[in-house]
């Protein structure tokens, strides 16, 4: 028999309340911080505020009129200022009132950063004594192609959030078996998601069931895909991309000064590792364009590192522009290519995996040979990102009744073609500022 021990419950005397205290070096005197804790919730404001004390800022936990910048996440500026009128302040005028942007400069700079106009939130509710003049706010545009987008994360401080917290309903879609299984199929070179799930309702699950499946025909590209699935599937660096642009050139090189190589993609726009490489290469001689990328295909395959070839033949006709349905893939003759690239004509060496000594790896290569006249819009398009393209051509289509992609510039209000020889030529017609391809990375 069991014998229960019956414990006393005793019950805790609550505490009073305690007043936080601020144990850090307090840098800036003359900058008291209070965060709004509408829109940003209790926990995050309390990681923020230990994250300003922490760098020597003065942060209160309650709005007075000693406090100099109130900081709030919630951008719809009434419902922001109503609360502050109401909260019964004598010197709201002097206090700056700024959105989460000028905390996230200042916690990056480890100092107050300067106010600038696009931190401010602007009082929209009818003038009255109080109310502080202020400059306008310059107001986040909609489209990508409006903001400049580096690499670099503006929010590192935020994300450390985001890594470390849990949403079980993602967890649970990730850890799912068939989004793992597409996941893994749709890595191969040459496998779409239709393919991929094809394939897990036959009931495959890995490479082997597939490979081992009798009923399952690999076109010539899935084969290369599985063939070279170790090399093409680990990250390319940018020390592998300009490899392999030199090796470009010594080809085009071998019949004309003439001709242009230029990288593209995510390398072109800052990045340092990517999945393949993608290179333009054309001539001035309008009409050339195609022979000199045969020429170059044909150098490849001389030199015997053609692992993989896929050459589409140009389909670009004046007649076909403007495009009134915008298609992922242009009408300019292109190719692509699984190459093998030494590691001797790497600096620093191949990204290759532990104990790989051949000496070589597959890298995988797409070239795109635009007439010249057309090569601003291809080196626009083939540029990115995905999502800058893709408001570019929005913006151009909603704010001024243009056509844009790969191959032209069309005015629908003029009825004409918009010439361009460079990208500032395009962003000029559109009457945008340009951006440099570093921040285009939306």
């Amino acid at each position: 028999m069991f014998h229960a021990t019956i414990v006393p419950c005793v019950r805790k005397r609550s505490k009073p309340a305690s007043v936080t205290v601020n144990r850090h070096e307090v840098k800036f005197q003359e900058v008291r911080l209070y965060l709004v804790e509408r829109k940003m919730g209790a926990s995050r404001r309390g990681f923020l505020t230990q994250l300003a004390r922490s760098k020597g800022f003065i942060v209160d936990d309650i709005l007075s009129d000693d406090i100099t910048h109130v900081v709030s996440e919630d951008s719809r500026a009434s419902s922001l200022w109503e609360w502050l009128k109401g909260c019964g302040l004598k010197s709201l005028s002097k206090i700056q009132v700024l959105h989460i942007s000028w905390f996230t400069d200042s916690m990056r700079a480890g100092r107050p950063a300067a106010v600038e106009n696009r931190h401010l939130i602007q009082d929209t509710l009818p003038a009255s004594p109080e109310s502080s003049t202020l400059a306008p706010v310059a107001a986040i545009s909609q489209y990508a192609c409006q903001r400049r987008t580096s690499t670099d994360n503006k929010n590192k401080i935020f994300t450390e959030i985001i890594q470390s917290g849990h949403s079980f309903q993602v967890e649970r879609i990730l850890s799912s078996e068939r989004y793992q299984t597409l996941k893994l199929f749709t890595s191969v070179f040459g496998v779409g998601p239709k393919t991929a799930e094809r394939w897990y309702h036959m009931g495959l699950r890995s490479f082997s069931d597939v490979l081992a499946e009798p009923g399952i025909q690999l076109n010539r590209m899935q084969q290369s895909g599985f063939l070279h699935y170790g090399d093409i599937s680990r990250a390319v660096t940018k020390a592998e991309a300009q490899a392999l642009g030199n090796v470009i050139d010594e080809a085009v090189h071998m019949i004309t000064s003439d001709c242009i190589v230029a990288l593209t993609g995510g390398f072109r726009r800052g990045k340092e590792i990517g999945h393949d490489v993608d290179y333009i290469v054309t001539t001035s001689e309008v009409g050339k364009e195609e022979c000199v990328l045969l020429h170059v295909i044909n150098c490849f395959k001389k030199q015997g590192i053609v692992l993989y070839c896929d050459y589409q033949p140009s389909t670009f006709h004046i007649s076909k522009l403007p495009c009134q349905k915008y298609d992922a893939m242009d009408y300019f003759p292109k190719c692509f290519l699984i190459l093998r690239l030494e590691a001797s004509q790497v600096d620093g060496g191949l990204n290759c995996a532990e104990g790989d000594n051949r000496g070589w790896r597959a890298v995988r290569l797409d070239l795109v040979s635009p007439p010249m006249d057309r090569y601003a819009f291809a080196l626009l398009g083939w540029t990115g990102s995905t999502q800058f393209d893709r408001d570019l051509r929005r913006f151009a289509r909603m704010e001024k009744r243009m056509i844009l992609d790969n191959h032209t510039l069309y005015d629908k209000t003029k009825g004409e073609f918009l010439a361009a020889s460079t990208e500032e030529d395009i962003f000029a017609h559109l009457g945008l500022e340009y951006i440099e391809p570093w921040q285009r990375n939306a």
